[in-house]
């Protein structure tokens, strides 16, 4: 039973690593956001199974904010975000797809070699969790830089968060405050996000931030 325990928790973490690249792989708009939605729902499984095997109930909650907030309330907003800001469907990938799922394959190995060597006297459920959340925390952090659009953007920060939710949950839990606060940290984030989209639809008519470095450049 414990064997099963931990193979389907390795494997519910490395899915969320497997949904990762599917994010960088992306190129539409719409088909971000829904692989987004899917990110969410499959750390929300992933959360939720610790409770279930370490029987820590407190996880839970994380769990149900990222199913509720993550993949179900904050996708239906950036779909509705999409449309009233009229954003072209295909997003621009810095460097083009290729490059940049090499380079997320080479984060990868470079998380599993440095964590499972770092956390060699743990737990053995908790190494290897650490090494999955810290791919999807460097994944996330390469979408962010490979990305010009700033929605695209905004969903590689935040499914970033969510490897730091996998780690924190893999480690030896989150008190209730923790999860609590993280979950009004993302929601407010998010708000301040969606307000500063606007503003530079408004501002540049488009929210490509290449039109932010020419202003930039412009002004100097």
């Amino acid at each position: 039973m414990q064997t099963f325990a931990f193979d389907t928790a390795h494997l519910l973490a490395g899915g969320l690593v497997l949904v990762s690249f599917t994010l960088l792989y992306q190129d539409r708009m719409y088909g971000l956001i829904n692989t987004f939605a899917l990110h969410a729902f499959v750390l929300s499984l992933s959360v939720a199974w610790q409770a279930y095997t370490r029987h820590e109930p407190h996880l839970f909650v994380p769990a149900a904010i990222a199913l509720v907030l993550k993949a179900i309330v904050i996708p239906l907003a950036l779909r509705r975000m999409v449309v009233q800001l009229g954003i072209h469907r295909s997003i621009e990938i810095i460097g083009g797809v290729g490059p940049t799922m090499l380079a997320g394959i080479g984060l990868v190995a470079l998380s599993m070699i440095v964590m499972l060597r770092a956390t060699a006297a743990a737990d053995p459920l908790a190494r290897e969790d650490l090494a999955f959340a810290l791919s999807v925390v460097l994944l996330g952090m390469l979408m962010m830089v490979t990305r010009r659009n700033a929605v695209s953007q905004v969903i590689g920060f935040m499914s970033l968060e969510n490897g730091l939710i996998l780690a924190a949950a893999g480690a030896s839990g989150m008190p209730l405050v923790v999860e609590i606060s993280v979950a009004f940290s993302v929601l407010i984030a998010f708000i301040v996000i969606g307000i500063f989209l606007f503003r530079i639809r408004e501002r540049f008519d488009s929210v490509d931030v290449h039109a932010l470095d020419q202003f930039r450049g412009e002004q100097i």
